[in-house]
């Protein structure tokens, strides 16, 4: 596992660092702004980790009643933070940091 220090300064690489995949990745692209590859990582992933992202996803895209219906699958409330601060929250979340 990646801790949030490692993942923060990945963000600074062409690449994400070994070992991110799922819905970590799916956040590391979509702070990259690759939206449509972070959503391919996140649609079909069952996990609420994965539904999480992609809520913050369709925040970005300003679907909020998608999001909406994502953060529920995920079992969170609907963020009303910033986007930057939404996505420090999951990444933190993820890499346990």
């Amino acid at each position: 596992m990646i801790s949030y220090a490692a993942f923060a300064e990945s963000l600074g690489a062409d690449g994400p660092p070994p070992g991110v995949d799922g819905p970590l990745k799916g956040l590391w692209l979509a702070a990259k702004g690759d939206w449509d590859a972070a959503h391919v990582v996140v649609q079909d992933d069952p996990s609420r980790d994965a539904a999480w992202v992609h809520a913050h996803l369709h925040r970005i895209e300003g679907d909020l009643d998608n999001a909406a219906y994502w953060y529920r699958m995920a079992g969170r409330p609907v963020s009303r933070a910033a986007l930057d601060a939404e996505r420090e929250e999951i990444a933190k979340a993820l890499t346990g940091g």
